[in-house]
């Protein structure tokens, strides 16, 4: 016996045929009117949906979110520095008070919250007004 000379033992069964009249009566079990009443019917899927509600951005990718910037108070300065010190965001980052954004050293913003007794010397740092007023009090000073 060869493989082309084989034969199934059971009969080809046809598959059921809807929606042609019959003893099925008029709707032939699909219902009353509607997409899925129709023949050759398509429907949505059902993840479009989801999809539309995203929000759109402009831009190659949707990098354009502006830089992220380290925030880094005066209070945790006094703890981690001795008067007379450097601060730069590449000390920040040694001293662990800073960590890296995206494999980048970041840029980061000294913020004035807490006292500043110690004179510090602050290099490409953004610093804010109130944060500005109490290191130059202390004797510290700012270069950009």
């Amino acid at each position: 016996m060869q493989l082309h000379q084989l034969k199934p033992i059971h009969r080809f069964k046809k598959p059921k045929r809807i929606g042609r009249g019959g003893k099925r009566g008029t709707y032939s079990g699909r219902g009353i009117k509607g997409q899925k009443a129709r023949s050759g019917r398509r429907l949505k899927p059902v993840i479009r949906d989801l999809i539309k509600r995203y929000p759109k951005l402009r831009g190659y990718k949707f990098k354009s979110f502006g830089e992220r910037i380290a925030i880094v108070n005066i209070e945790i300065l006094e703890r981690a520095f001795k008067s007379g010190e450097k601060v730069s965001p590449e000390i920040l980052l040694k001293k662990r008070l800073v960590r890296k954004i995206k494999g980048r050293i970041p840029k980061v913003k000294i913020l004035g919250k807490g006292e500043a007794r110690k004179s510090l010397i602050i290099e490409n740092c953004l610093v804010s007004k109130t944060a500005k007023e109490k290191i130059e009090k202390a004797g510290g000073t700012i270069k950009l």
